[in-house]
């Protein structure tokens, strides 16, 4: 049985080996990207799909500054350059379909449902490994996920009215899914900053093109938020999540991309007064408390 345990151990490795700062990068990028939303709600000069141009958009620059100097002007391999291009696609209909869902439902439902990426990566992760996770690690599958039911699902309404919304926001999960797991694999053969970069140039097109479609308004009389989404959520969160995703299982991953309704919970409340019951703080404990415990070794699994 041990053995077994350690030749699916060995398969289902990450790439790169976890460094004393991986974990604290993993959570620090959940932590910027968490106040997205919060940004996104002050760029409200433009559409929302123009949010998503500006934010990839304003952050290349910097990007093709960090990919040539980790590259040294050398072009990654073909299969390198589709995978990470792939990887922009999702993430900019990721995008796409969470901002109109959030425009056909509440904004609980869209972030329970927009955050479907969290169980998709552990299940992921689970059927990678072909074993249940047991020990500390099961637990904290537990206690993050009724945490996170706790915080969202207090404010969630199921109704008719929500139907195209909240399917919207389901596919925005899936579709983050796909991205994360695709920046993953090709972290595997370049550095994060190309990867980033080569994504954002992938992703610019879609939303620019949904943003016309839409009739949207493009231009911003205001560039300050726009400015820093782009800092915050484009080069400091995904630059740290993209660089610290091969250290890490997709199991992990998922757990830690909790992170992000907690801290946007907690950053409505301070800063829009949006009031928080003590089941949903309690909630938000309850996820902080699991990743701690996803970190503790645990000695079993068992096959499926």
């Amino acid at each position: 049985m041990t053995a077994k345990i350690d030749r699916l151990d060995e398969r289902t490795a990450p790439a790169a080996p976890p460094s004393r700062w991986g974990f604290a990068a993993l959570v620090a990028g959940n932590l910027a990207l968490s106040l997205t939303a919060l940004v996104v709600r002050l760029a409200d000069d433009v559409g929302p799909m123009a949010v998503g141009v500006w934010r990839l958009a304003l952050a290349l620059p910097v990007l093709l500054l960090l990919m040539r100097r980790e590259t040294g002007g050398h072009m990654p391999s073909a299969r390198a350059l589709w995978i990470a291009v792939g990887a922009g696609i999702f993430f900019a209909l990721d995008l796409a379909a969470w901002h109109i869902g959030i425009l056909q439902t509440k904004v609980a439902n869209a972030t329970l449902f927009g955050n479907s990426a969290s169980l998709l990566l552990v299940i992921w992760g689970i059927m990678l490994s072909r074993a249940l996770p047991r020990g500390w690690p099961a637990f904290a599958i537990l206690l993050a996920f009724a945490g996170s039911a706790l915080l969202m699902g207090q404010s969630y309404e199921a109704s008719s009215a929500y139907l195209v919304g909240d399917l919207l926001s389901l596919l925005a999960g899936a579709l983050y899914t796909g991205y994360v797991l695709m920046m993953q694999r090709v972290r595997d053969e370049i550095g994060p900053w190309s990867a980033l970069a080569i994504s954002s140039v992938a992703g610019i097109p879609i939303l620019l093109a949904a943003a016309v479609m839409m009739g949207e308004v493009i231009v911003p009389g205001n560039w300050i938020p726009l400015i820093a989404l782009a800092l915050m959520s484009q080069i400091v969160g995904q630059g740290l999540l993209i660089w610290a995703l091969p250290r890490f299982s997709p199991l992990v991953v998922g757990l830690t991309l909790l992170v992000q309704p907690v801290v946007a919970a907690v950053a409505g409340w301070l800063i829009f007064g949006e009031i928080l019951s003590a089941m949903e703080i309690f909630g938000g404990a309850m996820v902080a408390a699991s990743l701690v415990l996803i970190r503790l070794p645990s000695r079993t699994a068992r096959p499926i």
